[in-house]
């Protein structure tokens, strides 16, 4: 049985952000952006609200009909914008103006996004923490790049959890040059995935 998936809207804004921040709460990215986990549970939604927002305008959110996952996409040019940096200090001073990590993951994940070639960004995917391991994740990511095979568009990602990278490369996703080593934190996987023909 076929997983349904549709398009989220602005009226699935809370859901979407619930849902990531659960997903999350337990990351190794996040543990190092917030490393309180009582302070992580109550200022992690903030982070993933601004980032639905982002999404929501620019790009495309899918969810399960059941609303049990959602993966945030956004279709990148090939030329890089300009005012990213700007950008990611607009994130930290809205969510959490003390911490410079909001806005370093931002400035970090920027360097390293590959340029030259449109692609389709998976900013994030997350899942009930109650629902992982259904096979819900590679759902979402496989009807978007099966798109892009039809298509011909390539994909990225940054994995940021050893179990996640695991599911990317079965997905068809390689590491591209070398991990992302988090100042003091844990690494992230830059991953790329060539169109299938």
């Amino acid at each position: 049985m076929g997983v349904a998936i549709r398009t989220a809207g602005a009226e699935d804004r809370e859901l979407v952000v619930r849902l990531l921040s659960e997903a999350f709460q337990d990351d190794p990215v996040s543990g190092w952006i917030f490393p309180e986990e009582e302070y992580r549970r109550t200022t992690q939604p903030r982070l993933m609200a601004a980032f639905v927002d982002i999404v929501l305008a620019d790009g495309r959110i899918d969810v399960t009909e059941d609303g049990s996952a959602c993966a945030l996409w956004l279709p990148m040019p090939a030329e890089p914008h300009d005012d990213e940096d700007d950008g990611f200090a607009a994130v930290r001073e809205s969510v959490d103006p003390d911490n410079e990590r909001v806005e370093v993951l931002g400035r970090l994940t920027g360097e390293i996004h590959p340029a030259g070639r449109a692609h389709e960004y998976l900013w994030m995917i997350g899942v009930a923490p109650g629902r992982q391991g259904e096979g819900l994740g590679g759902a979402l990511i496989t009807s978007v790049t099966d798109r892009c095979d039809r298509e011909g568009l390539p994909a990225y990602l940054e994995a940021s959890s050893a179990r996640s990278r695991k599911l990317y490369e079965r997905l068809g996703f390689a590491l591209r040059d070398r991990p992302l080593d988090l100042p003091d934190g844990p690494q992230m996987w830059p991953m790329w995935r060539e169109p299938r023909g």
